[in-house]
């Protein structure tokens, strides 16, 4: 068996909320933060309201569902394209859910729930197949330790004008 190949990553993460003040007072520090990655754009970031958070940033938990559901995505264009099935549209309305225990907390399942086009004359039911496929290989899923589900609906695009006809994929 080959020895797996290594990917590193890189974040320089700071607490940029430190410019308001100390963490004297639970209720009233600054959540704010702001992670670099080079050669990209910075995020800024911050907790989830729950937790005091600034509500017009973005928080942890919306990113590991944002890094769930675009690494199913790309996971699954990747293997329709090496399988020849022509996606056409991709879209997806991901929820996840957490459960807060005491102080910690962790997430019990992430729904996926992607919309899939396919060109027309594509299989669907290997398209609907393609989503068991992409969960395994997803590198994101096969990190977390609670269920990765996936709900798609596929359509294929009418050979008409562009527009889409929703069909049920094969049993």
């Amino acid at each position: 068996m080959p020895k797996p190949k290594s990917h590193h990553y890189k974040t320089r993460l700071t607490w940029t909320g430190a410019a308001q003040g100390p963490t004297g007072d639970y209720r009233t520090y600054s959540r704010e933060y702001r992670a670099e990655l080079a050669g990209k754009p910075a995020v800024t970031g911050s907790a989830d309201p729950a937790f005091l958070g600034d509500p017009k940033l973005t928080n942890p938990e919306e990113m590991l569902l944002i890094a769930l559901a675009s690494c199913h995505m790309l996971s699954y264009l990747a293997l329709a394209a090496l399988e020849g099935l022509e996606v056409v549209a991709y879209e997806d309305a991901a929820e996840g859910t957490m459960l807060q225990e005491g102080r910690g907390g962790r997430f019990s399942e992430v729904v996926l729930r992607p919309r899939v086009i396919v060109a027309a004359g594509g299989d669907l039911a290997r398209a609907e197949a393609l989503h068991g496929d992409a969960n395994a290989t997803c590198f994101i899923a096969n990190s977390v330790n609670f269920p990765v589900r996936h709900e798609a609906e596929i359509t294929v695009a009418d050979e008409g004008a562009g527009s889409t006809a929703a069909r049920e994929p094969a049993e």
